[in-house]
């Protein structure tokens, strides 16, 4: 699978309407100030190529991201500081027009078949994301997003990056959402995002942080090395006797979801891979989407960070004792229940007092951490030729233990990439209690189905 990347050529996509207010500049909310010392969000999508002309397929997302740029005219702009006398900044988006950036690569003789068929994420997907290594904080200097084209023997590979400041997973799903249906030649948005930003009431405003500096926690970073990443997937099937399982300990009293089941079953096949020590505390962190938690809702189409995240703590022991899957379960259903509008003002008032700045370690720490819902429009995201045949989120903010989830293409499938040691990884794929939840499948197919479509594609080259 020799293979390198080509950049063809890169563009600044400005909005298509001249009539831009160069001059706008929208306030970041808390959340959004919490994350300027953290990577970048990247998700990406794999596709087959067009049966209409594929010469055409770069200038048309040109076009119609600019279009599209027109309703989100944030991401075509810059972060802007002001600097205070005390030595604290207040921190904007500045909607100047910059541009969002696009790239388009060429990685020559990789197939789609070439990134499906590994077990593990072939290393040079990672190279189909842009500004890989960069800050939140840097979006001063650099596009708030980017796209990044990359084309394959027989596909695609559509790589966007986002500041986080700007937008968290949901509220990227949404923009690419818009995006694809103007893309299909929708010309109004079926859900146009609500620009300004939540903020508490009698706060003051401009709210005042310690602006991050060049350079700050580089070494984090650096100690961070990526690790192998493998996709898990589990059908409907599979997902309903877990829960089945888990209820039948916790009675029907309690009601526990799907993902949190799923997330249970994982939590545990990771520590018992790990022979950690029954005794030691282990810790599952998980986000919470709060937008319909307050009062009055934010909205889906509320475009910034409206995300809380919890914590449980259990001893590995009790994890891994047999009513340990739904006890994780019902555990992860109480934190996710603590937050209502009251407890989420509680923690922002309390942020208020020091208005830290998140690093990686403290948002991670020891802990196994979910990212991602099985609720995002990931289907959605067809640009005018197909559904894509695979998703992979990038490389940024993931440490041992992250776990990022999306939904099948059938109702109630779950796919789950996984962050591990390569040992740990080898072990985890040979523990009975584990794989017996998962659904053998490839990208968006099962894998019966791949192994028919490689031998076409490869007959055809």
């Amino acid at each position: 699978m020799a293979s390198s990347i080509r950049v063809i050529s890169t563009s600044n996509i400005h909005l298509a309407s001249q009539n831009s207010d160069s001059t706008r500049k929208i306030e970041l909310g808390p959340w959004d100030l919490q994350v300027l010392l953290l990577d970048l969000i990247q998700v990406g999508f794999l596709y087959h190529y067009p049966k209409a002309n594929k010469g055409t397929v770069i200038q048309h997302l040109k076009s119609s991201l600019s279009f599209t740029l027109d309703f989100f005219p944030q991401l075509a702009g810059r972060l802007a500081v002001m600097d205070h006398d005390d030595g604290t900044s207040s921190v904007f988006i500045h909607c100047n027009n910059t541009g969002a950036l696009f790239i388009h690569a060429l990685a020559e003789n990789l197939t789609i078949s070439d990134i499906l068929l590994p077990v593990y994420l072939p290393p040079i997907v990672r190279s189909f994301f842009p500004f890989t290594e960069a800050k939140n904080y840097q979006g001063t200097h650099k596009p708030l997003f980017t796209v990044q084209v990359t084309e394959l023997v027989d596909g695609f590979f559509m790589g966007f990056t986002v500041n986080h400041a700007l937008a968290d997973g949901k509220a990227l799903f949404h923009f690419l959402t818009c995006w694809s249906e103007i893309s299909r030649g929708g010309g109004l948005l079926s859900k146009p995002p609500t620009m300004e930003r939540w903020f508490l009431n009698g706060i003051e405003r401009p709210m005042r942080i310690r602006f991050p500096k060049e350079g700050d926690h580089e070494k984090e970073k650096l100690n961070s090395p990526l690790l192998p990443e493998r996709v898990f997937h589990f059908s409907k099937a599979k997902i309903v006797e877990l829960k089945a399982k888990a209820s039948s300990t916790v009675g029907s009293n309690h009601k526990l979801s799907s993902l949190q089941v799923l997330m249970a079953h994982l939590w545990r096949a990771i520590i018992r891979n790990q022979g950690i020590d029954p005794k030691q505390k282990v810790n599952f962190k998980l986000v919470v989407d709060i937008r319909p938690r307050m009062n009055p809702p934010l909205g889906d189409n509320y475009l910034g960070n409206a995300l809380d995240d919890g914590t449980l703590s259990m001893t590995a022991g009790e994890l891994l004792r047999q009513e340990g899957l739904a006890k994780a379960a019902l555990e992860m259903n109480k934190v996710v229940a603590m937050y209502t509008e009251e407890t989420i003002v509680s923690h922002l008032k309390s942020w208020l007092e020091d208005r830290r700045i998140l690093t990686i370690s403290e948002m991670f720490g020891e802990a196994v951490d979910m990212g991602g819902a099985p609720t995002f429009n990931v289907f959605g995201i067809d640009f005018g030729w197909g559904k894509p045949v695979m998703v992979r989120s990038g490389p940024g903010d993931k440490s041992h233990g992250t776990i990022t989830v999306f939904a099948g293409p059938e109702e109630g499938d779950i796919y789950a990439e996984v962050n591990l040691p390569h040992e740990i990884m080898e072990t985890l794929a040979r523990d009975s209690e584990f794989m017996d939840a998962v659904t053998p499948a490839v990208g968006f197919f099962t894998a019966a189905t791949i192994k028919k479509m490689t031998t076409t594609i490869r007959s055809s080259l």
